[in-house]
């Protein structure tokens, strides 16, 4: 009972420091105790200041197998860490203990049904000439949706078929372009050559002739994919992971793909080639 008392006392001295001194909300200081009761909870008669990283490691492994996500957990632990600090007792015994990873969620990306569906047709006006362009550079090269709006008409090499793009870290990297893309390509820079007062760097344009911006991108790609009654919600990023996995189903080049997605590592890419096989399960199970 007296360790419960000072337990509760010490817990009350903690969430009073930060909210004097780290002037934390009443939201976060709620869930700090919310996580502090919890570790009164797996303590039970334990004494708080003998308390040992092995018996950390133990409440992780509790909290996991009861099915609390990666992300409480890391959450209860850096509570943890800063009440022992708080208590400075030394050493902590949540130094060194950090969350299990959590699943990674697999990219999601088109069938190639599905992007050979959304991209085929012909444009019936010049925002449809502007709107295919963009999504076929986008499945062709794999960009992001921040180099996208970005390119400028320089970057664009027609006879070489390729562009050049800015990437994260400034890091510039030269990819190819897909003929389908160049001949979209074609059709929109005769459209965009009879824009009056157009923005006269950006290769993709506003109606009203200024650099596109993000949100009218992933505005018309929806439009598009209702159009084509897709059954799945489309967004850039989706054409992005589309091109990288289906390069890879076709290659197996993974190096190649890392090239041209701009990754500085290589166990980023390595994630398309589970999505190759979560495809294979899904194909065995549908079909055999």
């Amino acid at each position: 009972m007296k360790k419960d008392l000072i337990f509760m006392v010490e817990v009350k001295s903690f969430l009073d420091f930060l909210k004097r001194h780290r002037q934390l909300s009443i939201h976060t200081i709620n869930s700090y105790q919310q996580d502090l009761l919890a570790l009164k909870k797996f303590i039970g008669t334990d004494d708080l200041y003998n308390l040992k990283t092995h018996k950390i490691r133990e409440f992780v492994s509790q909290m996991s197998l009861n099915g609390l996500a990666s992300r409480s957990i890391g959450r209860r632990l850096s509570a943890w860490r800063g009440f022992f600090s708080f208590l400075r007792i030394d050493p902590n015994p949540c130094a060194n203990v950090k969350a299990p990873r959590g699943k990674k969620k697999l990219p999601s990306a088109l069938s190639v049904d599905q992007a050979v569906s959304l991209l085929e047709g012909g444009a019936t006006d010049s925002l449809s000439v502007r709107d295919h362009a963009m999504f076929e550079l986008m499945y062709s090269s794999g960009l992001r949706l921040s180099e996208l709006v970005n390119i400028e008409i320089v970057d664009i090499n027609i006879n070489d078929r390729t562009i050049t793009v800015l990437g994260k870290g400034n890091k510039t990297r030269i990819i190819p372009i897909g003929e389908a893309a160049i001949s979209a390509l074609k059709q929109w820079l005769q459209v965009r050559a009879t824009i009056k007062n157009a923005d006269n760097k950006s290769l993709f344009l506003s109606s009203r002739g200024a650099k596109i911006s993000t949100r009218t991108v992933q505005r018309r790609l929806q439009l598009l994919a209702s159009q084509k009654q897709l059954d799945v919600p489309v967004n850039p990023h989706m054409l992005r992971h589309s091109f990288a996995s289906h390069v890879l189903q076709s290659s197996g080049d993974l190096r190649a793909v890392q090239e041209m997605l701009g990754h500085a590592s290589i166990l980023t890419t390595e994630i398309y080639t589970h999505v190759d096989r979560s495809l294979l399960h899904q194909i065995h199970k549908q079909f055999h």
